[in-house]
């Protein structure tokens, strides 16, 4: 059906325009034209709406949310919790992300990816497999009886062609280049992350096709000035995306504004790598392979010390990267929504309000929170 927002001011995922209207149809973005033009449509088609209307974001590491947890329940239920929570935060496409495992819990975790998309579940873009192929050295929460060499079985998973858009992440140390070049030509989008590689490894890789870093600086060789690492590696690369955990916990902000002044403009994206709590309670806590994780404000850590995961959503990612590393609302937003769809390869479709773009739109309130949420064209959330 089609409709008509009218709405104060519009980002467009370039530019911002005041008093905008934004038509709609069959879950596409039809027309974006000036509120003027709209003054004779039919009033039922029109939604006036106070605030600033942006792209959709657009979240490629997505461990859980809503209390759910896509490693305890590997299935399209728990993605449909997930996707809900999110998108209270502006969330309109994600990968739901599975974090080191079993191999049989991967194939079911790929079962359910396959199912969501069949049957067009709001926000589903594909799924992106943490591990199992990571440093253990490196290896942070991931439990470390799981974390192993590739085989077949593990081949056959990523190389399945209805899963949507696959994002693996693995150690370079551990995966040949060859192992990574059938990643790719089966369609993977391979990251590296979780990993005690040098510098010359790294390289290897990359031009073996890897194409991202799994949140820079988090669990990779660091740089150094004779021992550039993973991390030396991932900022040279003028190709190559980085994801970003702006929490003010992950990364510092000196290092995050570093990375993004040393990347070509487009390259790093914001990620949440969200936990269960997000959209749950201050004293949520849960368990990650019989480890306690507790949530303190926003910071969750393992009883065994370690940082794991985050209470992160992408609306308070962008507001972050404008109050801790004074970027530019504009370009904080692209981080959210334009530049990871375009590492996804989306970016025909996602990313920006114009004309032939999936109607996946996020409304901001004065404060920048988020009052509203289309996936589709469809309200999935609204205040």
């Amino acid at each position: 059906m089609k409709q008509i927002l009218i709405v104060e001011r519009l980002f467009d995922g370039e530019v911002f325009h005041q008093n905008m209207a934004v038509t709609m149809d069959e879950g596409k973005i039809t027309a974006v034209t000036s509120a003027a033009e709209v003054v004779d449509a039919d009033p039922s088609m029109l939604t006036h709406l106070a605030g600033t209307l942006v792209p959709g974001f657009v979240d490629v590491q997505v461990n859980g949310g809503g209390g759910a947890l896509f490693n305890d329940q590997p299935s399209v239920e728990c993605i449909e919790t997930i996707g809900r929570a999110h998108a209270r935060f502006g969330t309109t496409g994600f990968l739901p992300t599975l974090i080191t495992d079993d191999v049989s819990v991967m194939a079911k975790a790929a079962d359910a990816v396959a199912d969501a998309i069949k049957h067009n579940k709001a926000g589903v873009l594909g799924v992106h497999f943490e591990g199992p192929h990571l440093s253990v050295p490196k290896k942070g929460v991931h439990p470390q009886q799981y974390i192993r060499k590739i085989s077949d079985e593990e081949l056959a998973i990523f190389s399945r062609q209805d899963l949507g858009i696959k994002v693996v992440t693995l150690a370079p140390e551990n995966v040949s280049t060859q192992v990574i070049k059938s990643l790719v030509k089966a369609g993977v989008r391979v990251c590296l992350g979780h990993s005690n590689a040098d510098y010359d490894t790294v390289v290897a890789a990359l031009d073996a096709g890897a194409s991202g870093f799994t949140h820079l600086f988090n669990a990779m060789s660091p740089l150094g000035s004779r021992e550039p690492g993973m991390v030396g590696a991932a900022l040279e690369s003028e190709t190559a995306w980085c994801g970003l955990i702006v929490d003010g916990h992950h990364v510092h902000s000196a290092a995050a504004k570093v990375a993004i002044n040393a990347k070509p403009r487009g390259k790093m994206m914001l990620v949440t790598d969200a936990m269960p709590p997000v959209g749950m309670a201050q004293d949520a806590s849960f368990e990650l392979f019989g480890i306690k994780v507790v949530r303190q404000g926003d910071r969750l850590n393992a009883t065994t010390g370690e940082l794991a995961g985050c209470v992160l959503d992408m609306v308070g990612a962008v507001n972050n990267t404008v109050a801790m590393l004074g970027l530019s609302h504009d370009e904080a937003l692209r981080m959210a929504s334009m530049y990871p769809a375009q590492f996804l390869g989306l970016d025909k479709a996602l990313g920006l309000v114009k004309p032939g773009f999936k109607a996946d739109l996020v409304l901001l309130n004065s404060a920048n929170q988020v009052s509203r949420t289309y996936i589709g064209g469809k309200i999935v959330f609204a205040q």
